[in-house]
């Protein structure tokens, strides 16, 4: 299995940005398809953002679209996500997460088997 350690959350204001990192180890990092996925409390794990093996593809939860990009460094295996224009209900615990062997890109939780230890976000109004 791919391990996985988050960085870069924080306290922002409302407006403001931030730039997760998520840092691969154990595995060829450019085998595998990644994602970022968030928890706020008492909601459930939801999609946010997820990049395919070679960059070439993303896809974005409709209430990031335009706001979040995911992009990766294959060469030194990390996965970013970088946040603009962030709003208090983007407050969550985010979480990076590698996808199954042998899969190309995908939103679904299930296909996500690899998950970092999370770190937390939090937006002010």
């Amino acid at each position: 299995q791919v391990q996985l350690v988050e960085s870069g959350g924080g306290l922002v204001q409302a407006g403001g940005s931030l730039r997760l990192s998520c840092a691969a180890s154990g595995v060829t990092f450019s085998n595998y398809a990644m994602g970022w996925f968030r928890q706020a409390p008492g909601k459930e794990r939801e999609f946010v953002a997820a990049i395919s093996r070679g960059a070439a593809f993303t896809y974005y939860a409709e209430s990031v679209k335009g706001r979040f990009t995911i992009s990766r460094n294959n060469a030194k295996n990390i996965l970013y996500l970088q946040m603009n224009s962030l709003k208090p209900e983007d407050t969550a615990v985010y979480y990076c997460a590698a996808a199954k062997a042998g899969v190309s890109i995908t939103t679904a939780l299930a296909d996500f088997d690899s998950w970092g230890q999370g770190t937390q976000v939090t937006v002010s109004s």
